[in-house]
């Protein structure tokens, strides 16, 4: 079929062939269907859909695009996680070295932030000298001896999906649930993977604002997974406010390294522990959740965690002893507090509005172009169900540029909703699916 034929029959609701999808993407990649040709199709796909059958073809196409790595030289059942995206989601960082602690291989490629969430790869530049800009030959070495490697998607992973999400990104179609779900789908299994925990954020600093969507993307990606042999688990996460209490590069690996010594804030450790015991138990270093749970507490009482991510650190070009001294982690030249306007408890934090107000201050990116400031960001001083008096700091933000800091003051005075009463306490995790 011709392209035009291709796009039409998608137009008028008709089911693709799994070989006529193939050889659609296939041509898109050589430069045969044109960037015009291929916004029809993503805005047919956005208005009527993908069956089951088709996303499969779709996915797998994107995937065999380019290489998908064979990681069975290293021993273990290969387990990543990948998240939706959310504000102060630092769980990556901390995550990647307790799993591998416990033995689970960990071959995880991470993106960068875009708008108001935040990416792995800047938050691992904000340690000295880290690289994730390795080879696929040292990626493949360092799953296998050091049991976990966090670089970017390189070229030749996925090219179909890199040239197509740019594509999405200028024609309104990045909201739509099966190019979300085959864009995960194709770069994660990519990647050597035997298994994946996916965390669908759900609230006002993510993608799905809705728990329906946010059950819909990850029912979708888990039967994607299904048709590929993968075995996926799903936890679906509240982002209704920041995770943790830090908003910002160099401040979120400071966090990720405390959570991995004991000392983070509940709801970031919750979240982390929560999703690495899924991938003991999908790696089969623990029967059960619960056995799991004991292993990954057992690793950072011991320091082993700690000590993991150090070798990471150093296998990867960065400098252990900023993780040893995190004074040594990059600082702002100024620190700010930003004070409510008035008494009460703290019934809402607009997690998007947080996160835009980071990116104002230089931590995050309007544009790809943009160059990050790793040592800006925020200390959340209080969170839902805090009380605040007038005058009491909000926020505590960390400022080289002060030229947009009367903006930034007044978004973050408007992301917190303050009322008389403290809020009934809302549960981390909210639905689990597999």
């Amino acid at each position: 079929m011709r392209p035009y034929e291709v796009i039409k029959a998608k137009r008028d609701g008709l089911e693709l062939e799994p070989a006529v999808i193939r050889s659609f993407l296939d041509s898109y990649v050589k430069g045969d269907v044109t960037d015009y040709q291929m916004s029809a199709m993503t805005m047919a796909i956005f208005f009527r859909g993908l069956s089951a059958r088709e996303l499969g073809a779709w996915t797998r196409a994107m995937l065999e695009s380019g290489e998908v790595l064979d990681l069975s030289d290293s021993p273990g059942v290969k387990v990543d996680k990948h998240s939706t995206g959310g504000v102060g989601d630092k769980v990556s960082l901390s995550l990647a070295p307790l799993a591998a602690a416990c033995g689970v291989p960990v071959p995880m490629i991470s993106g960068r932030g875009l708008g108001h969430t935040g990416g792995t790869l800047d938050k691992l530049e904000a340690i000295p000298g880290f690289r994730v800009d390795l080879q696929i030959p040292d990626y493949r070495r360092l799953v296998r001896e050091v049991g976990a490697c966090l670089i970017g998607q390189t070229a030749t992973l996925a090219p179909a999906d890199k040239k197509l999400y740019a594509l999405r990104d200028v024609t309104a179609t990045v909201d739509c649930i099966p190019l979300i779900a085959s864009s995960i789908m194709s770069k994660k299994l990519a990647e050597g993977i035997d298994a994946l925990v996916l965390d669908v954020k759900v609230g006002s600093g993510a993608f799905m604002k809705t728990l329906d969507d946010a059950r819909t993307l990850a029912r979708t990606m888990i039967g994607i997974g299904g048709e590929m042999g993968k075995q996926v688990v799903a936890l679906l996460t509240d982002m209704d406010q920041p995770l943790g209490r830090t908003v910002g590069n160099a401040l979120e690996v400071k966090e990720a390294v405390e959570m991995l010594r004991g000392q983070a804030p509940a709801d970031y450790t919750e979240l982390t522990l929560a999703l690495t015991a899924e991938m003991l138990v999908l790696g089969k270093q623990a029967r059960t959740i619960d056995e799991a749970r004991t292993r990954l507490g057992e690793v950072i009482r011991n320091g082993a965690a700690e000590r993991k991510f150090h070798e990471i650190v150093r296998a990867q070009g960065g400098d252990p002893a900023a993780i040893a001294d995190l004074s040594r982690l990059p600082r702002a030249a100024k620190t700010v507090a930003i004070t409510s306007e008035r008494g009460g408890f703290v019934t809402g934090i607009d997690s998007e509005a947080i996160g835009l107000a980071a990116m104002a201050l230089g931590a995050g990116r309007e544009k790809t172009s943009d160059v990050i400031d790793p040592a800006v960001g925020f200390v959340l001083e209080r969170k839902l169900g805090d009380r605040v008096a007038a005058g009491e700091a909000l926020v505590t933000a960390h400022v080289n540029d002060e030229r947009r800091l009367d903006e930034v003051k007044q978004r973050v005075r408007s992301a917190y909703r303050l009322g008389a009463d403290a809020p009934a306490r809302r549960s981390l995790v909210l639905e689990r699916l597999s």
